[in-house]
C-alpha cells in the first residue's frame, strides 16, 4: 500500500505540472488584455500607452511565455500564486477566504446527494418494478435533465418569494451577526439544489449495481442459509456494489465545483464561483490560474482517494 501511494503521488506531481503548463498557456492565449482593462478610457487619450507599457513590464507580461511560466512556477512552489491584478492582494489569500463558503456548500450538498442516492437507490432496487421504483426513476431523471440554475430560480420563487420561508440570496442576513442558525437557513436552498442534482445519477448507479448484486449466487446462498433480507442487502450486496459508486462519486466531486459556480451565482453565495466569474470578466490571470489549479488538485486527490477506497470497500482488491 505504501509503495502504491508513493507511486501515485509521483505520477500526480507530473500530471499537476503538465496541467499547470496547459492552464498557464491557455489563460494567456485568451482574447483581451488585462492591462487595458485597468486603464480608464479617458486616461487612454492622455498617456495611456505609456502606462500600459510600464504596467506590462512591472507585471512581467512583456517577457516570453516560457520565462513568465518559469517565474510563476518558482513562486508557486513556495505557495505564492502571485497577486491579483484587480484587488492587488495575494491570490492565495483571495482564494482561501472564498474557499470556506464553497467547501461548506459542496460538503453539505455532497452529504445530501450521497444520503438520498443511497437510500432512494437501495429502496428502488429492493422494490424493483414497483410504484416506489418508478417514482425514484422519474425523480432521478428529472434532477438529471433539469439544469441546476433553473431549479435554483424555481426554488427561489417558491420558497423565498411565494412562501417566504427561506432567504433567497447571500450567506447571512445583513445585521444578524451571521450566526449558525442564520447561515443554515441560507444554506438550505443552494445546498439542497446542488445535492439534488447529484442525487439523481447516484440513485441510478446504486439501483443498477444493487440489482446486479442481489441476483448474484452469493446473495441467494446467504438467503438460503437463513440471512435476513436486510442483512443480505446491507452487509453483502450493497457493499459489493460500492466499487462503481466510488468511481462515480469521485468523478462527481470535482464536477460539483462546476455546479457550485452556477449555484453560487444564482443564490449570490460568496464562494469561489462568484470570484472566478468576476475574475474571468476582468481578465485577472493570477486568480484564474489559481482557481484552475485548485480544481486540478481536487481531481488528483479524488482519483487517489478512489483507489484507496476500492480496497476498503472490497478486500479482494489489492493495491500494489
Amino acid at each position: 500500500m505504501g509503495a502504491f501511494i508513493v507511486r501515485r503521488l509521483l505520477v500526480n506531481v507530473l500530471v499537476f505540472v503538465a496541467i499547470s503548463i496547459g492552464v498557464f498557456v491557455l489563460v494567456r492565449a485568451a482574447p483581451g488584455d488585462p492591462i487595458q482593462v485597468m486603464v480608464d478610457p479617458v486616461q487612454m487619450q492622455s498617456g495611456g500607452e505609456e502606462f500600459i507599457a510600464r504596467k506590462r513590464a512591472e507585471l512581467g507580461l512583456d517577457q516570453p511565455l516560457p520565462v513568465q511560466y518559469a517565474t510563476w512556477l518558482k513562486r508557486a512552489v513556495t505557495g505564492d500564486l502571485g497577486t491579483s491584478y484587480v484587488s492587488r492582494r495575494p491570490v492565495t489569500e483571495v482564494l482561501t477566504e472564498r474557499l470556506g463558503p464553497t467547501v461548506l456548500l459542496m460538503g453539505t450538498a455532497l452529504l445530501i446527494g450521497l444520503l438520498l442516492g443511497l437510500v432512494v437507490g437501495t429502496v428502488a432496487a429492493v422494490r424493483r418494478n414497483s410504484l416506489v421504483d418508478y417514482s425514484a426513476t422519474l425523480l432521478s431523471l428529472f434532477t438529471i435533465s433539469v439544469p441546476t440554475f433553473f431549479l435554483g430560480i424555481a426554488a427561489i420563487y417558491v420558497f423565498a418569494l411565494t412562501l417566504g420561508v427561506l432567504p433567497s440570496a447571500g450567506m447571512s442576513t445583513p445585521g444578524s451577526g451571521g450566526g449558525g442558525g442564520d447561515i443554515l437557513r441560507h444554506l438550505v436552498l443552494p445546498a439542497g439544489i446542488l445535492g439534488l442534482s447529484m442525487a439523481g445519477p447516484l440513485t441510478r448507479y446504486v439501483r443498477s449495481g444493487l440489482i446486479g448484486e442481489l441476483g448474484a449466487d452469493y446473495a441467494r446462498t446467504a438467503e438460503a442459509k437463513g440471512a435476513t433480507p436486510r442483512r443480505v442487502v446491507v452487509r453483502h450486496a450493497l457493499r459489493n456494489s460500492l466499487i462503481p459508486l466510488i468511481t462515480v462519486l469521485m468523478i462527481y466531486i470535482p464536477q460539483m465545483l462546476g455546479g457550485a459556480v452556477v449555484v453560487e451565482q444564482v443564490f449570490a453565495w460568496p464562494g469561489m464561483g462568484q470570484l472566478v466569474v468576476s475574475s474571468i470578466s476582468q481578465l485577472d490571470y493570477p486568480v484564474i490560474v489559481g482557481f484552475a489549479l485548485y480544481i486540478s488538485l481536487l481531481v488528483l486527490a479524488c482519483n487517489l482517494a478512489a483507489d484507496l477506497l476500492y480496497a476498503v470497500a472490497d478486500p479482494r482488491v489489492r493495491l500494489g
